[in-house]
């Protein structure tokens, strides 16, 4: 899927918001890049770590009853990387400074984290093929004695 101009455009809003990120990419949960912000950070390998820690992070909220993955927050010694779910496909990865406020670094992110999944759920959706329209037969009237386009004719019948 391609980075749409909306998706980039809320990476944006979200970095304006919190001035102390530093990067911010949506990625699949197979770990593709879709759209990203993060300047001097590979991306792409942002997005295969990120995948891989989001496969742990979910079977430890499952393992642990704790339910459907939302959110992974790593703090190193110079600041944040937080992982938010964005709807069904995807994930948003934020990098922020040691010095950023936590609690507005999750409002902001959350809030950008579904608008994100918004815009690939419904990209998703209109990928993938419509359902097949069920199989139309025909079948005889209480009246026809003639047998239907859809029945091999057998000697039996008039």
């Amino acid at each position: 899927m391609a980075a749409g101009p909306e998706m980039l455009a809320e990476l944006r809003r979200l970095r304006t918001r919190v001035p102390q990120l530093t990067g911010a990419l949506v990625a699949g949960v197979d770990g593709l890049v879709l759209a990203h912000d993060t300047p001097g950070v590979e991306a792409e390998g942002v997005a295969a770590l990120t995948a891989t820690a989001l496969a742990v992070a979910v079977r430890l909220a499952d393992t642990t009853g704790q339910g459907d993955f939302r959110e992974l927050l790593v703090r190193g010694v110079y600041g944040y990387v937080a992982t938010y779910a964005a709807g069904e496909n995807a994930v948003l990865t934020v990098l922020a400074q040691d010095r950023v406020n936590v609690g507005r670094l999750h409002l902001e992110s959350r809030r950008s984290g579904a608008r994100v999944g918004e815009l690939v759920d419904a990209a998703e959706r209109a990928r993938a093929p419509a359902p097949a329209a069920p199989a139309v037969t025909r079948t005889r009237s209480a009246r026809a004695s003639r047998p239907t386009t859809t029945e091999p004719r057998t000697t039996t019948e008039s």
